[in-house]
């Protein structure tokens, strides 16, 4: 890093504190943020790699070898001294990246950021994220005291690291914001575990689909919003035999659901967190061995999301990305079976109409009855002000998570969220077991313990398995239910029974010779639990599966094509008709200059095409015109799917839908298309006046953005990297690939690896970044899996952890 960046940092500082709105007395002295001795310019300092360190409570000595990458290697005698020295080694790197985490998981960013924090501290409080962390606390507690013991080693790591500092040591950020680090405890990682299972809750939109169900009726519903689309290839293969569950599936209740407008709804998480995953078989591999891939999608920050390790004992040798925060390898390999994730497209998360008795809410009906709630009292701790109380009402579905007045008679009511991330699971002992696990049997019995977030667990190993199961805890619902606002008074809309977990829809060793997910509906409609479309992908998943089944072997070389894959399945289902039906007789000469360009664009999503940055633009005016009628003030909605807007505009290009409503004229499909082209060539015109040419790389700008309001001089910009959300390379601007991963399954296994950051989560670091231009070209490492410490020609440094 060099010292204009700091200047320039220093400069933005004001700027950071003029975003947030905070007082300028909140802002660290000047001179102590410039002071040599302990301000800024400490941070200009590399990590030191080498050395002995010594540790309370380690039982034995624990060797951590770096490479090249800054990879830390850790060696330990047994697994409590190894999720400590994880624990200081993590936080030695990471330690304000995995502290901010949890404080925003808590609904604690006031404490650091002030007033401005309050809104989403209070949004944090009422989603019930304290009160799921502690379920899950109590549970490991009560049911699996060894995950506990390991959990308070990893606290006493990080303490230890936290110790060692003096104020000079702190990373730049709590020096930036004025504050210090605070002791970590295990309620912290089990925040930044509740923090995982809310980013990657998936998608639910039970109020906006009530308000389209009222406005619509059901037959105009289902079309839109339909619970299969009519192009289905979904995780598990078709025609898969489920004739073994023999679990009653819960029947449809005579009561109505509710069918009232709601006026708003909560903030939500990412509704486009989602990943790929797939692995081959042996038969349809080059060499004979399993070859797996994960990339799991999410926000692209500084610090990375992701810390890569290798976790070793005389019993075990993992090695893969971490999360700062939790213990184990999240996304990996051992000696024996590679597993990684993507997003499984459940819905677990439902909304109760709630009727209080009066406005003292202390009661609510059910069952004909007046059932008492129980309130929680949340201290909202803010910078240079007073302490903020919020009381949230807790019914038996869950939080009451907002309500509304009625402005006749002042009555109130509230909508209570129930989501399985407050039910408490022992997802870290799921992680745990899998970096031990040696065959599938280790694998599913791992997978016991996971509960939320749904998950599609890809899975391959050196005996030649491979497997891919869609697990979570899943409520055995009534075809229906769950897509809409349910009434809170009513025990046939509570959730009746749980699937089994051996019910969970599953596929190993498939005929066809591969497995793989990217978020796509997970079943066809012969699995016998109810499963809705949430809508979420039908594009990625068809360039995966169209890809394995292209041919008969695959080698690391197409694993490598394929993540990197930029095709646009979703401009080659339209564009074609829109060209075919779009009158063009009033286009002026330069408006067919660049219909001419899309015209011979060949869908790949490449940064030195025009193409997708007119698709891009065209889609983005033309998907909300064609929605226009759900418009509507103080009323939530959400547009139907991207694919059956499609397939309306190909296959019902006269329906009503196609009308403006602002308008005195009727419109169809080609009337749209033509409106939104004119509008996308007059303002990539003006783009290009200012800006120069709108190729896709200038045009999306994608950008890797510090956690901090993607503070400028501590991101990357401008990246060369193609792609978007429905491409297999599913680059936004801000949001894509954060962790690919291939792995051989040899013995032991080799693998490759990259991620859009680096190890250090020091900007003065030259381990901070330097991932990042291979990653957005398409390149990777590979991986140092040490079998033998002594005989290892690739460790740069070596540090010595002692009792």
């Amino acid at each position: 890093m060099k010292y204009l960046k700091f200047i320039v940092s220093l400069v933005l500082l004001i700027g950071i504190f003029f975003i947030l709105n905070t007082k300028f007395g909140s802002v660290p002295a000047i001179g102590e943020f410039l002071n040599p001795a302990q301000g800024i310019w400490q941070n200009e300092q590399d990590e030191s790699i080498t050395g002995t360190i010594k540790i309370e409570g380690l039982k034995d000595k624990v060797t951590v070898h770096y490479d090249e990458h800054l990879v830390p290697h850790i060696f330990a005698q047994n697994n409590t001294d190894l999720y400590k020295a994880q624990g200081y080694i993590t936080a030695k790197h990471r330690l304000w990246q995995m502290e901010f985490q949890t404080h925003a998981s808590a609904g604690r960013l006031s404490e650091i950021l002030g007033e401005k924090a309050l809104d989403y501290d209070r949004m944090q409080r009422r989603k019930g994220m304290g009160f799921g962390a502690e379920n899950a606390l109590k549970k490991m507690q009560k049911e699996d005291p060894e995950i506990i013991d390991f959990i308070e080693a990893y606290s006493e790591g990080v303490n230890s690291y936290i110790a060692s500092l003096n104020p000079k040591d702190y990373p730049v950020e709590y020096k930036l914001l004025g504050y210090k680090p605070e002791p970590w405890s295990i309620d912290k990682t089990s925040y930044l575990l509740m923090y995982m299972i809310d980013m990657l809750c998936g998608r639910e939109s039970d109020l906006e689909y009530t308000n389209a169900l009222r406005l619509l009726g059901k037959d105009r519903f289902d079309l839109l919003y339909p619970d299969f689309f009519d192009v289905n290839d979904p995780i598990i293969p078709k025609k898969t035999d489920w004739s073994y569950i023999d679990t009653a599936i819960t029947e449809i209740p005579l009561s109505e659901l509710p069918q009232d407008s709601i006026a708003e709804t909560m903030d939500k998480p990412h509704p486009n967190n989602g990943s790929n995953n797939w692995a081959v078989s042996g038969n349809k591999s080059y060499s004979g061995n399993p070859i797996l891939a994960n990339d799991p999608h999410l926000g692209l920050n500084l610090p990375s999301i992701w810390f890569v390790m290798q976790l070793a004992t005389p019993e075990h040798n993992a090695y893969g990305a971490t999360l700062p925060g939790a213990l184990g390898v999240v996304s990996g390999f051992n000696t024996d079976i590679a597993w990684g994730e993507t997003n499984a497209t459940r819905d677990v998360r439902d909304w109760y109409k709630i009727e209080f008795k009066d406005n003292r809410r202390t009661q609510y009906k059910y069952d004909n009855t007046w059932k008492n709630t129980t309130v929680r009292v949340e201290e909202i701790k803010i910078k240079g002000k007073e302490t903020y109380l919020d009381s949230v009402i807790y019914t038996h579905h869950g939080p009451v998570s907002y309500d509304r007045t009625f402005k006749g008679n002042g009555q109130k009511e509230g909508y209570a969220m129930k989501w399985i991330g407050h039910i408490g699971g022992n997802n870290q002992r799921t992680l745990i077991d899998l970096n031990a696990a040696k065959n599938y049997d280790d694998y599913l019995k791992a997978l016991q313990h996971w509960v939320a977030p749904a998950q599609n667990f890809v899975f391959a190993s050196t005996s030649g398995d491979i497997a891919l199961w869609i697990q979570g805890a899943f409520a055995n619902k009534w075809k229906g239910q769950g897509k809409f606002l349910m009434d809170g008074s009513n025990p046939e809309h509570d959730w009746q029974s749980f699937i089994p977990s051996n019910n969970n829809a599953f596929t190993k060793n498939p005929e066809r010779g591969f497995v793989s997910s990217a978020n796509q509906h997970p079943v066809d409609a012969s699995y016998p639990f109810y499963v809705f479309n949430d809508g979420y992908e039908t594009y990625r998943n068809r360039v995966i599966n169209d890809f394995f089944n292209s041919k008969e072997t695959f080698t690391i070389q197409d694993f490598k094509d394929l993540q990197n894959n930029n095709y646009n399945l979703k401009a080659s289902e339209l564009l074609p008709y829109m060209f075919k039906t779009m009158d063009t007789s009033s286009l002026t000469q330069e408006e067919l200059e660049i219909l001419n360009t899309i015209k011979a664009w060949d869908f790949n999503s490449d940064i030195d095409k025009t193409g997708p940055s007119i698709w891009d633009l065209w889609w983005k005016k033309l998907y909300p015109l064609t929605w226009d009628e759900f418009d509507l003030d103080n009323t939530a909605f959400i547009d139907p799917y991207t694919y059956q807007t499609i397939y309306m505009l190909k296959n019902h290009p006269e329906d009503d839908f196609m009308d403006i409503v602002e308008t005195p004229e009727k419109e169809t499909a080609k009337d749209l298309f033509l409106i939104t082209f004119k509008e996308t060539a007059k303002e990539l015109t003006e783009w290009k006046k200012e800006h120069g040419d709108y190729n896709w790389q200038a045009y999306k700008a994608t950008f890797v953005g510090h956690l901090l309001q993607g503070l400028p001089a501590f991101s990357r910009f401008n990246l060369p990297i193609g792609g978007d959300r429905n491409t297999v390379n599913a680059a936004d601007k801000n949001h894509g690939p954060s962790w690919r991963m291939i792995v051989e399954m040899t013995s032991p296994p080799t693998a490759l690896g990259i991620y859009p950051g680096g190890q250090s989560g020091n900007p003065g670091s030259k381990y901070y970044d330097n991932f990042i231009d291979r990653w957005a070209i398409g390149e990777y490492f590979q991986a140092l899996f040490i079998q033998d410490q002594n005989n290892s020609e690739d460790i740069i440094a070596t540090q010595t952890l002692t009792p």
